[in-house]
């Protein structure tokens, strides 16, 4: 990864140097890019790798100076750093806006700032690049910024193509055709207030799908609350989604804020709607009706404004058929559907997600992975991934901290990663299907074992064995409780909070 020292950089310049861009046509220099960075090294350091790579590069020290050359010197794009004196980046972005020529504007977000990036995004930026910068990722979003501005001199105005469209999307990450329908779906529909469901396999990334709906809405600034209908049991889901009042049943010590409350005014998302009871589900209808809710143990109604968003991994005509999901329940919700594909079905899309996955890791991990080799892309793009996109984050960043910097490579990944019977939670070095019955019967006695691999934190690994516990239990928590040698309140405090955040619990 680009450190902006130019030792650092020669081995990027020789590597990621264009070979069939065109040179932009018949071998003329590339489109002006204007570098703005307030610290020169990192200026002098960026200028001269853009540079190599066939653009014509300038730089400037803040926002202001920025603002004077893009005005005169006429780039099309400018890379901007966040955080400048006198005028920053995202001010930079929203005076740009304002001038007649079209102007790309790449943002570099100090510690791979999501928050930071998704603002940018929403005020018109074309992408970003967390810091230090990757030198692939940012020839990749150069490029794509270029072919948009030569769509955008030779189109008509207003019919050059939105940022969005070139590969990303708030979290969302994609350059697929599908991805790009999906894209332009949210576009259309996130500043309006219409219920969402949204379907798809476990781990195809639905809840980043609800909070891209949420960042893109004018609700952006009110909460966004998950939970997930599965991971709740059912004699608390009532009181945790609607809220309680002091005394409605036993336990119930004193008023409680449901879901709806605690999202008022912004997105609630309910995941595996199609676990929630039936009971439950009707009272939701009633809400989504009236737009009003009853604690429990209460005789008032109060009026709620909440944008609500379905997800569920079921097929949900096959959930009604079922009697799991009520049928007036999904029309009232399937507004509008977005069918979230599995990885499988999008596998261009697997080296830009982790790429981005890689920067997350970095900054989470303190890492500097700057890069995939080929060998492993390749054994990444022949695999199925039957876990989707988060088996995919949980592979990058096993392999990131495996790794720590450089490139990753196979020696990364899990053992027999990829390899004919594989799977995702088989025990190290373990092929399912290969071998005599006994071992195929060690395996299946192995799921009642917690295996924790190096780099899992404690709070994972303390996550790992309440829930496998529970499972061995059926569910009996006080079993539970007295085989963990805790109590039944820290152990309901426990789930409480894995359902609080649904990234916890699958």
């Amino acid at each position: 990864m680009w450190n902006g020292t130019l030792e650092s950089s020669e081995a990027s310049k020789q590597s990621i140097r264009p070979e069939n861009f065109e040179e932009r046509k018949q071998g003329k220099t590339l489109e002006r890019v204007l570098i703005v960075e307030d610290e020169v090294h990192a200026r002098t350091g960026l200028t001269e790798l853009i540079e190599s790579w066939g653009y014509t590069a300038v730089g400037a020290a803040d926002g202001v100076e920025g603002l004077e050359k893009t005005a005169s010197w006429k780039p099309a794009i400018v890379v901007t750093d966040l955080k400048m004196p006198r005028m920053d980046g995202m001010g930079l972005l929203e005076r740009i806006a304002e001038l007649p020529e079209h102007v790309a504007v790449v943002m570099m977000t100090a510690q791979g700032s999501i928050e930071s990036a998704v603002e940018a995004m929403r005020k018109g930026a074309f992408d970003y690049v967390p810091k230090p910068v990757d030198p692939g990722r940012l020839r990749t979003i150069l490029q794509n910024a270029s072919l948009q501005h030569i769509d955008a001199v030779s189109e008509a105005p207003g019919t050059t193509k939105r940022p969005r469209e070139m590969g990303s999307l708030g979290p969302l990450v994609g350059t697929s055709q599908k991805m790009r329908e999906i894209f332009a779906l949210i576009e259309r529909i996130a500043p309006t207030n219409v219920s969402v469901l949204v379907t798809g396999e476990s781990g195809t990334g639905k809840e980043l799908v609800a909070r891209a709906l949420h960042e893109f809405s004018s609700r952006r600034s009110k909460p966004f609350v998950a939970v997930n209908c599965a991971a709740i049991p059912e004699t608390l889901i009532e009181s945790e989604i609607f809220g309680h009042e002091k005394g409605a049943f036993t336990g119930a010590l004193e008023r409680r804020a449901g879901c709806f409350e605690l999202a008022e005014e912004g997105t609630l998302l309910l995941d595996e709607i199609g676990e929630m009871p039936a009971a439950t589900q009707a009272k939701l209808l009633r809400v989504l009706e009236d737009r009003k809710l009853r604690r429990l143990g209460s005789k008032a109604e109060m009026p709620v404004d909440v944008r609500v968003v379905a997800a569920t991994n079921k097929d949900p005509e096959t959930a009604v058929a079922a009697g799991e999901l009520r049928s007036d329940l999904y029309y009232r919700l399937n507004v509008f559907n977005i069918q979230m594909p599995p990885l499988r079905e999008h596998m261009e899309d697997i080296e830009p997600i982790a790429h981005k996955m890689i920067a997350d890791m970095n900054e989470r991990h303190g890492c500097s992975v700057t890069g995939i080799q080929p060998a492993l892309l390749k054994r990444m793009l022949a695999y199925q991934w039957p876990g989707n996109v988060r088996e995919l984050r949980n592979t990058i960043e096993r392999a990131t901290i495996m790794a720590s910097s450089g490139l990753l490579g196979i020696e990364h990944l899990p053992p027999n990663f990829g390899e004919a019977g594989f799977s995702p939670s088989m025990p190290k070095g373990g092929r399912l299907g290969e071998g005599s019955m006994s071992e195929v019967e060690r395996y299946l006695e192995d799921q009642n074992t917690v295996r924790v691999e190096v780099g899992t934190t404690v709070d994972e690994a303390e996550r790992q064995l309440i829930l496998k516990t529970l499972t061995a239990t059926h569910n009996n928590k006080t079993k539970a409780a007295e085989i963990l040698g805790i109590s039944s309140k820290t152990l309901q405090n426990k789930l409480k909070e894995y359902s609080s955040n649904p990234a916890l619990v699958d």
